[in-house]
């Protein structure tokens, strides 16, 4: 049910548990939490159909393409990157097909659950050690000294970007749009 444009009743919606924090470390991690449960929301209640429903040709962006895409990015950034580990594979992208993440977004209630369960737990991790960085550590991303602060403001700019794409998919597939 609609309320309002909203994707749940007044006083239900799970994103007012998020917990506001004070300074930059603990905003950064609300917002990051924020976007990741809308993300969530937007594709709730949805088929394994529904969620592989591609936007325009010919882009190969789906919601489920989304949620693979977002565990990549989760696990690059993190994993990767924070943690110094590149020698790891990489999520849903191969050298044959570096959009793997949506390539194979398919129909398939077993893709869906692997995708939703890579996307939960890179999440999680990531958040396990957003939580122990110091902001204003240096790591390297493609030989650049990179603040950790500037990876975490573009996981907030990532996931942004990417709710807004979840929103017009989800009206294009049912109609429903919202906060």
């Amino acid at each position: 049910m609609n309320f309002n444009g909203s994707w749940a009743e007044p006083g239900t919606d799970p994103r007012e548990a998020i917990e506001h924090g004070r300074g930059e470390k603990a905003v950064l991690a609300g917002y990051l939490d924020h976007y990741r449960l809308t993300f969530e929301l937007k594709c709730e209640g949805l088929t394994a159909e529904q969620l592989a429903t591609r936007s325009v040709p010919p882009s190969t962006m789906s919601l489920l393409g989304l949620v693979r895409h977002l565990a990549r990015v989760e696990h690059s950034w993190t994993r990767r990157v924070l943690e110094g580990r590149p020698e790891l594979p990489r999520l849903y992208r191969t050298e044959a097909d570096p959009d793997l993440d949506f390539n194979q977004a398919v129909a398939d209630e077993d893709v869906v659950a692997e995708a939703w369960e890579a996307w939960r737990r890179e999440s999680a991790h990531a958040r396990d050690v957003h939580a122990g960085l110091d902001l204003d550590q240096l790591v390297d991303v493609h030989g650049e000294p990179t603040e950790v602060r500037d990876i975490i403001v573009h996981l907030v700019e990532e996931y942004a970007r990417h709710v807004g794409h979840a929103d017009l998919l989800r009206e294009c597939i049912d109609g429903r749009t919202g906060q």
